[in-house]
């Protein structure tokens, strides 16, 4: 942090928290309370750090209230609760920490808003294990990325300019001659053009028959003879070039998002990636890279595995953790009409909104939420790393990073809220 006048204040190497990339090269200007990125920020990292703070106060079945009221009738709701729901879960560590002290006692199910894609994953994971890599992996060694699905910048915007298109490597790579291959419908491959002018390759299939084609690719490296009918549409031949290509590669990386894999069964999709990359060992070098995690998602997964020994989906109903990724989904248990409370937390700006529900409601978000319903409670709270300091984990669950505050706020952390609740509810601090 610098100050450049009585007024004006330049923070230098911020992380922005508002992807699960956590890019932390920012530089934000704060002049007068007004925010402005000057260096380095995406069109998301803009969107949110330059936006002005809503003017809104807590409310008890939308009226204004004091925070002392809306904490005191969120406790009368959470005593009164069998069996809450804590979701969305859209905050840092220690808001992460907060939210397992209140899991365990009020007895409550936890589940983050983003989990369906996340499980794609853990499936895969439990069951057959895989081989992963870092950003700073890809960065520095792979001469090979295979996007299936994703073309990453989408939604992770400075996935290139930060992993893929660097100006150094420490391995001494040559960043210029990467390979780069897409896989899936809809891709935007206008980053994968390399800095002296060539094209990526595209393979056009529908979502849903990417697998079919890693499948296809797997069979080819093998050494197996495949039939030119039923290819997902595409050439035998595209194919067959790829899978050389694949053997030829020193370092291979294949990329993909399991958010962004929207249709049934997707989690074998996954699965098939991961046999291709663990066969590929056999001769060179590969590994997975899964792009996701956002609003928080991987602190909240590893903070609910740090604690309980699970990846979400955890309910404490019976005072000590039990999972079941199916039975305990927040879809799913409200579906049901299982839970009678539910508490949801927000707050990086997310856009996705609470879900239906008809049952006494506690809102804890940085920004007004729209809802079909008015919320028993709701509660404005700081965002992390705008409002006040914290720690959150990447994308690759391998580097956790120290967030800033670059602005002044009156408003309380989640972790703030969610302490207080339990030491009403009689337990004391949750660190």
């Amino acid at each position: 942090m610098s100050l450049s006048n009585k007024n004006t204040i330049s923070y230098q190497d911020v992380p922005c928290p508002f992807c699960s990339l956590i890019c932390d090269d920012l530089e934000i200007k704060n002049q007068g309370g007004k925010l402005s990125v000057t260096q380095n920020g995406c069109h998301k990292a803009r969107g949110v750090f330059e936006r002005e703070q809503s003017k809104i106060n807590p409310r008890i079945k939308g009226k204004n209230c004091s925070l002392e009221e809306a904490i005191g009738h969120a406790v009368k709701i959470l005593k009164q609760a069998n069996q809450p729901l804590i979701a969305g879960l859209g905050t840092d560590i220690n808001g992460m920490r907060a939210v397992m002290a209140l899991a365990e006692k009020t007895g409550a199910i936890i589940d983050h808003m983003y989990s369906d894609g996340a499980y794609k994953n853990i499936k895969v994971l439990q069951d057959h294990g895989w081989i992963m890599t870092t950003l700073a992996e890809i960065k520095n060694r792979a001469d090979l990325i295979i996007f299936a699905g994703t073309d990453a910048a989408s939604n992770y915007p400075r996935f290139f300019e930060r992993a893929v298109w660097n100006e150094n490597s420490l391995a001494g790579m040559d960043i210029k001659k990467r390979q780069i291959i897409y896989i899936g419908e809809n891709l935007d491959t206008s980053h994968g053009k390399t800095p002296n002018g060539k094209q990526p390759t595209y393979i056009p299939c529908k979502q849903e028959q990417i697998g079919e084609i890693i499948a296809i690719l797997h069979a080819l490296v093998v050494g197996n003879k495949v039939e030119k009918t039923g290819l997902a549409g595409t050439k035998l031949t595209d194919l067959e070039k790829l899978a050389v290509r694949m053997k030829q590669a020193k370092y291979g990386v294949i990329v993909w998002a399991p958010g962004e894999l929207n249709f049934p069964h997707a989690e074998l999709t996954v699965l098939s990636i991961s046999e291709l990359i663990k066969f590929m060992n056999r001769s060179t070098r590969y590994a997975g890279f899964s792009l996701g995690g956002n609003d928080g998602g991987m602190s909240a997964q590893n903070v609910s595995t740090w604690q309980s020994g699970y990846p979400l989906r955890v309910s404490y109903s019976n005072g000590y953790p039990d999972y079941d990724p199916h039975k305990y989904s927040a879809t799913n248990v409200l579906k049901r009409h299982e839970v009678d409370a539910m508490v949801w937390i927000s707050s990086f700006g997310a856009d996705s909104k609470p879900p239906k529900a008809r049952i006494p409601s506690i809102i804890l978000a940085d920004t007004p939420v729209k809802m079909e319903y008015t919320p028993d409670v709701y509660i404005p709270v700081a965002t992390p790393g705008l409002d006040h300091t914290g720690q959150m984990i990447r994308t690759d669950s391998v580097v956790s990073l120290s967030l800033k505050q670059i602005r002044e706020s009156k408003r309380m952390s989640v972790s703030g809220i969610l302490n207080r609740v339990l030491l009403s509810l009689g337990k004391g601090n949750a660190d």
